[in-house]
């Protein structure tokens, strides 16, 4: 067995490595401490929305309408006018890659018919899958006192969600979207940056820190790494990019071979953990949100007696080849798009050719719109939908909110540039005239804000190539 030191400050944020087909604990620091989820709450909002698939309760072409409540959400979101039309499938992808709290919303709405019966369904799932410190109050995260997991609980929703729906495996892996012109990419930056990256989820209230599952794999051999209550994106993704790399070594364990079985954590119950004052205090160089990427000099950094390994996982994490195309989505059905133009209420809608003067001031304004927050607490706490669930509630947690973000990141075909939520500049272009065809998915690329004269011609956009098979579960 390795000796294991910390480098720097300990860190108090709960971490766990598991092996996704045996659910072995490699390494595990208060796996069964109370946390507030976040977004990594869409994990169970998507698991339960694919049972409803698999029992034949609905379809992923079925149609879901956004209510006045999805529309009222706080960001991130995609913004979509009450009576708007998308697919499951298509919200499912925006729930899980642009992180939209509005769409999780929808999702629950469309599967259950009603926001509490869909809770109640997840607090069900939660314990039938053996999730003994989580409770539910709302489909994406939103700051809620009583919305609280464990690192233990999301590995086993992780493994459920592996084993139980191989074929959808490609679902959580999709390195961005494309909705019109714009793309909008996974907030998981392990994804076309680590080696075997192949998903989940990242969440982030203040309340709670910045939150991520994700998946691995090298050769026969997956892994599931959780880290909660980061204190910047940077950070919880090189600590995961450090879980992954110890887990490949085949001679590292901390438990050596007396290694334990994920069901044999135990949840140790009591209040979650406060992270707004770390993570969200006046002394932060930017204001938190989930795409920071603010670099830390002491990101989880660990020295270890041998094999000789990375001290940070900045060293891990490279460019490389895009996994597949941007995926494209659209509102309404797959017979039957609808103009995106459409979609967005009439105050938030393109607005014509803007003067040059106006353009390059939009220009300079643009860039923070974007950049917001999965979910925040400057505005007030999800509602709770009531009645409240019969399902048993784990230990009372403490109140948490998160900074709420301004204003959603959504995609628009303005000529003003702004910054998209992964820091980087989406497509710029007008309102599209013609209807979104679901067919071509197209690779990302970024298109030239049009100038008076001459009107510049439109991109090309290649046939995004087909996705790979899903693995099957061993």
């Amino acid at each position: 067995m390795l000796g294991l030191t910390l480098a720097g400050p300990a860190q108090a944020n709960p971490v766990l490595l598991v092996e996704a087909d045996t659910g072995r604990v490699l390494d595990q620091k208060e796996a069964g401490r109370p946390w507030h989820p976040a977004s990594v709450t869409k994990l169970m909002t998507v698991y339960v929305a694919l049972n409803a698939v698999k029992n034949g309760r609905l379809t992923l072409d079925t149609p879901l309408t956004v209510s006045a409540a999805a529309a009222s959400q706080q960001p991130s979101k995609m913004g979509f006018r009450p009576g708007t039309v998308v697919t499951l499938d298509n919200a499912m992808k925006m729930v899980l890659v642009k992180s939209a709290n509005d769409m999780a919303w929808v999702v629950g709405e469309g599967v259950a018919g009603s926001m509490p019966a869909f809770v109640a369904e997840m607090n069900t799932t939660a314990a039938h899958l053996g999730m003994s410190g989580t409770h539910f109050e709302n489909p994406n995260g939103l700051p809620d006192p009583d919305q609280i997991t464990t690192a233990r609980d999301l590995a086993i929703l992780a493994r459920a969600i592996i084993y139980h729906f191989p074929e959808h495996e490609a679902l959580f892996r999709i390195p961005a979207i494309k909705i019109g012109k714009a793309v909008l990419r996974n907030y998981n930056r392990l994804i076309d940056r680590y080696p075997g990256a192949d998903g989940m989820k990242t969440g982030f209230v203040c309340g709670s820190g910045y939150n991520l599952v994700a998946t691995a794999t090298r050769g026969n051999k997956r892994l599931i790494a959780v880290v909660l209550g980061a204190r910047s994106g940077t950070a919880r993704t090189e600590q995961a990019a450090l879980l992954f790399e110890k887990g490949f070594q085949s001679s590292w364990g901390v438990f050596g071979s007396a290694q334990p079985l994920l069901s044999n954590i135990s949840n140790t119950g009591g209040p979650a953990y406060d992270m707004k004052p770390e993570v969200c205090g006046g002394k932060r160089a930017v204001t938190a949100s989930e795409a920071d990427d603010e670099p830390e000099s002491s990101s989880g950094g660990f020295a270890f007696a041998a094999p000789v390994l990375p001290k940070s996982g900045a060293e891990l994490l490279q460019t490389l080849p895009p996994s597949m195309p941007p995926v494209v989505v659209y509102v309404g059905t797959r017979g039957a798009p609808q103009d995106l133009a459409t979609a967005y209420p009439e105050d938030e809608k393109p607005k014509k050719k803007p003067a040059a003067k106006d353009t390059k001031q939009a220009k300079t304004s643009g860039g923070t719109e974007s950049a917001s927050a999965e979910s925040g607490d400057s505005a007030k706490p999800a509602a709770k939908p009531k009645p409240k669930t019969a399902a048993s509630k784990p230990a009372t947690a403490t109140a948490s909110t998160g900074d709420e973000a301004k204003s959603a990141a959504k995609p628009k075909d303005s000529k003003a540039t702004s910054t998209n939520a992964s820091g980087e500049k989406p497509a710029s272009g007008t309102a599209q005239k013609k209807q979104v065809q679901p067919q071509a998915p197209v690779t990302a690329g970024s298109v030239p804000a049009p100038k008076p004269k001459p009107k510049p011609k439109p991109a090309e956009t290649p046939s995004e190539s087909a996705a790979p098979a899903p693995k099957p579960a061993t």
